[in-house]
C-alpha cells in the first residue's frame, strides 16, 4: 500500500515550512535587550520537524512578547540537516562555535542526536533533544549536555500492556521501525509482555522510509494476533491499519507514541484506524480535558494558539514549546551562560505544556510517565479512551 495523497502532501508543505526558516534568525526586535540565540538543528523533508520549527518560531514570539525574560530577547535559529547525521554534526559544531547561541534543539531524528553526543559534550552547549530513542539521553555519564523531552519507551509500553491486560488479550504481533527508537520499543515491549505473560506470534521491522507495509503486515496479521502492535511514526502507522482492514485483520490496533501526527487522521485512513487505541499526552485530545488546573488551561489555550496560527494541531508541537519554556526559565536566571543554563536545566521540575517535567542529574529524560494516557480514534480524530 503506497503512502496516501494527503500525508504526501503535507510532507512537501512541511519542507516548505522548514526551508523558509532554514538558515535565518527569527524573532530579534530593536531595542536595548540582549539577544540569546536558541540554535534548532531540524530536517527540511520531516513533517515531525516541521512541526516542530513551527512551534519553536511560535514559543519564542510568546515568551518575547510577554516580557518575562526582562533584559534579553530569544532568537531562533534554524538549521537544515536533511535528516543526515553528518550534516547535523556539522550544523550543531557550527552553532555551539557562536558564543551568542546559548543552547541547541534537535528535532525528530534519533541517529542525528546520538551521533552528535559526544560534540555536544566536548563543545559544552545545552541540548533537549525532540528524538524518542532511549539512547538520546543514555547512559547519562556521557550524555551531561543532552537533554531529552518526549515519551520514554519503556512508560509507552508499560501503558500499552496495561491496556492489553485490562482487555484480557492474550497474543500480539509487533510492527516496529528499523530504527534506534523502533529497535529500542521492540525490546521493552517484548519485555513487558513477557511479564504480563501475553505471547509474541510475530514481530517484524519495517524500513522507516518504507511506504509499502502491506507485505509485512499481511504476514503479521495472518498469525491472527489479538492485537497489532505498531510502534512507527505516524504515517506507517496509518499505511499500517489500512493493510491490516485490506487484509481482513479482525483484531485490535495498537499505536505507540510515534504515531502521535496531526489533530484529524487522513480521510482515507478513518475507517482503517476506527477505535484504535495510542498512547501519548492528552494534547491531541485536548477538547474532552477539563481545565481544572492552571496547567491544563495552560494547554488548551496552547492548542488555540498554535492551531489559530497554522490552522491544525500537531501532537508533538508540545513538545518543542515546552523545549524553548525550559531554556528560557533558564535564560531568565542566567541570561546566555551554557554552563548554568545546562546546571539549571539538569534540575528543572514543571507542569509543561505536554505534562509533568522533571529533570535530575541521573535522569535526563523529563517527560513524566503520567504525562501519557490512552486515545482511541473515533469518526477521523482522537479522543480520551476514558
Amino acid at each position: 500500500m503506497r503512502l496516501p495523497r494527503r500525508l504526501t502532501a503535507s510532507a512537501a508543505a512541511s519542507a516548505l515550512v522548514i526551508s523558509a526558516l532554514t538558515g535565518c534568525d527569527s524573532g530579534s526586535e530593536p531595542g536595548a535587550k540582549a539577544d540569546v540565540v536558541i540554535g534548532a538543528d531540524l530536517a527540511s523533508g520531516s513533517a515531525m520537524d516541521a512541526a516542530y520549527a513551527r512551534a519553536l518560531q511560535l514559543r519564542v514570539e510568546q515568551i518575547n512578547a510577554s516580557g518575562v525574560l526582562s533584559d534579553h530577547n530569544l532568537v531562533l535559529r534554524v538549521q537544515d540537516n536533511k535528516s543526515d547525521p553528518t550534516a547535523s554534526l556539522r550544523n550543531i559544531s557550527t552553532l555551539a562555535d557562536d558564543p551568542s547561541v546559548a543552547a541547541i534543539i534537535s528535532g525528530g531524528c534519533n541517529e542525528c542526536v546520538v551521533g552528535a553526543a559526544k560534540t555536544i559534550n566536548d563543545k559544552r552547549v545545552p541540548t533537549i533533544a525532540l528524538a524518542a530513542a532511549d539512547e538520546v539521553s543514555t547512559p547519562v555519564e556521557s550524555r551531561r549536555y543532552v537533554f531529552k523531552i518526549g515519551p520514554n519507551a519503556s512508560d509507552s509500553s508499560a501503558a500499552l500492556v496495561a491496556d492489553l491486560v485490562r482487555t484480557h488479550t492474550r497474543s500480539v504481533a509487533l510492527l516496529y521501525s528499523d530504527d534506534l527508537y523502533g529497535k529500542g520499543g521492540r525490546t521493552r515491549m517484548t519485555a513487558q509482555l513477557a511479564r504480563a505473560g501475553i505471547s509474541v506470534k510475530n514481530q517484524l521491522p519495517v524500513k522507516p522510509t518504507a511506504t509499502d507495509v502491506t507485505q509485512t503486515v499481511g504476514t503479521l496479521t495472518d498469525a491472527e494476533p489479538d492485537a497489532l502492535v505498531v510502534w512507527t511514526g505516524p504515517d506507517q502507522a496509518t499505511l499500517a491499519a489500512m493493510s491490516a482492514k485490506a487484509a481482513g485483520y479482525q483484531g485490535r490496533m495498537y499505536f505507540d507514541a510515534a504515531a502521535a501526527g496531526d489533530l484529524f487522521l487522513p480521510q482515507e485512513a478513518a475507517a482503517a484506524t476506527s477505535n484504535a487505541t495510542m498512547v501519548f499526552t492528552q494534547i491531541l485530545a485536548i477538547d474532552d480535558v477539563i481545565a481544572t488546573t492552571p496547567a491544563k488551561a495552560a494547554r488548551k489555550q496552547w492548542f488555540r494558539d498554535y492551531t489559530s496560527r497554522y490552522g491544525s494541531y500537531s501532537g508533538v508541537a508540545s513538545f518543542g514549546a515546552d523545549a524553548v519554556s525550559l531554556i528560557a526559565d533558564a535564560v531568565a536566571r542566567a541570561g546566555g551562560d551554557r554552563q548554568q543554563i545546562r546546571a539549571i536545566l539538569e534540575t528543572s521540575q514543571t507542569d509543561g505544556l505536554s505534562g509533568p517535567i522533571r529533570l535530575t542529574p541521573d535522569n535526563h529524560s523529563g517527560l513524566m510517565p503520567q504525562a501519557l494516557t490512552l486515545l482511541v480514534a473515533r469518526s477521523g480524530r482522537w479522543r480520551l479512551l476514558s
